[in-house]
């Protein structure tokens, strides 16, 4: 038998290359297992606990105050009764980033009060009932200039020499409610504006304040307004003013009345008044006011209607009696307010 030819080199080599490929690739795969035996939990055994993830730090305020500072706590040593009032407001609120309870507390509106310390005159601080209107005005508006408070500069009760300390109180407020120096807000709005306050009396027609269902605020903003001269809430005259609430007399209408598109006040007190639906005159003297025609309807100047009362103009509604939609009409044949 003849033996096989002779392996050439290159043969040679090619199988040595096969067989160290196929060695390697075995070799990897046992020890890839090696590892993954040795990361897996034993068999009845509790598996590895997990560090649990933290929550990033809460922001707290600084450690150290600036300089001149004492802190709260030192305020309180003396001033307990300011701070047990303090807790019950919106002042003392520590969770409102932007209360004075929240930042340098009693210090936020008093001052640096290190030096009041030291003193033995306990001076060398800020105290409100020693600074002028301007002055506590000027404190306040550091944190209350936005919002209904944003139209103060400038405003009516600002030009008057008025203080936000001359209707609020911040360690004694008497009404929890927008800390007032008075037990409501009609007592205090009548301190000073006691005519209009006086009118909400009275018994035959009246704005329902008395009974609680508004008050001055309701149409006002004693901080001032941007937009009107009135301090009115909402928009920049009377008459957008009255619709927001009355939106029955809303326009446009096909024949307009122009006292009631001009100003609502022409023919109605808005604080009340001692006629019907709050009139600032009656019925007919209120329309007679700018219709002053001899004929139609009766006036003053016509004696023998007056004196003989045989003119039916002058009694019960008078002249709403017919033109029942004074205050507008969308009828095609409503150019008299009649329908």
């Amino acid at each position: 038998m003849e033996l096989a030819p002779a392996l050439t080199d290159v043969t040679r080599n090619l199988l040595f290359f096969r067989l160290t490929l196929i060695v390697w690739v075995v070799w990897a795969g046992v020890t890839a297992g090696r590892v993954v035996d040795a990361q897996q939990p034993a068999t009845g055994t509790a598996p590895a606990a997990t560090t649990p993830v933290q929550p990033p730090p809460a922001k707290t305020a600084p450690a150290t105050l600036p300089a001149g500072y004492a802190g709260t706590e030192a305020c309180v040593l003396c001033h307990t009764d300011q701070e047990a009032s303090l807790k019950s407001t919106k002042h003392g609120q520590t969770a409102n980033p932007r209360s004075p309870a929240a930042t340098l507390g009693c210090e936020s509106c008093h001052g640096p009060g290190q030096a009041h310390i030291d003193d033995e005159a306990k001076g060398k601080i800020i105290k409100f009932k020693e600074l002028k209107p301007a002055e506590i005005n000027r404190t306040c508006l550091t944190c209350h200039n936005r919002g209904t408070h944003a139209g103060w500069e400038g405003s009516k009760h600002e030009a008057r020499n008025l203080s936000c300390a001359t209707c609020h109180s911040v360690h004694k407020p008497v009404s929890l409610a927008h800390q007032l120096v008075a037990a409501t807000e009609t007592q205090l709005c009548a301190t000073c504006h006691r005519t209009q306050v006086a009118k909400t009396e009275r018994a035959v027609a009246h704005m329902p304040v008395r009974e609680g269902k508004m008050a001055c605020s309701s149409c006002h903003n004693p901080h001032g307004s941007i937009s009107n001269v009135k301090a009115l809430k909402v928009g920049s005259s009377v008459p957008e003013l009255c619709i927001s609430c009355h939106t029955e007399m809303r326009g446009p209408m096909l024949f307009e009345h122009a006292p009631v598109r001009e100003n609502c006040a022409t023919c109605h007190d808005p604080h009340g008044s001692s006629n019907d639906r709050m009139l600032v005159v009656r019925m007919p003297m209120l329309c007679q006011r700018c219709h002053i025609a001899t004929k139609h309807p009766a006036t003053l100047y016509d004696r023998d209607q007056i004196t003989t009362n045989k003119s039916n103009r002058m009694f019960g509604r008078s002249c709403v009696n017919c033109h029942s939609n004074v205050h507008g009409s969308n009828h095609p044949s409503g150019q008299f307010f009649m329908r």
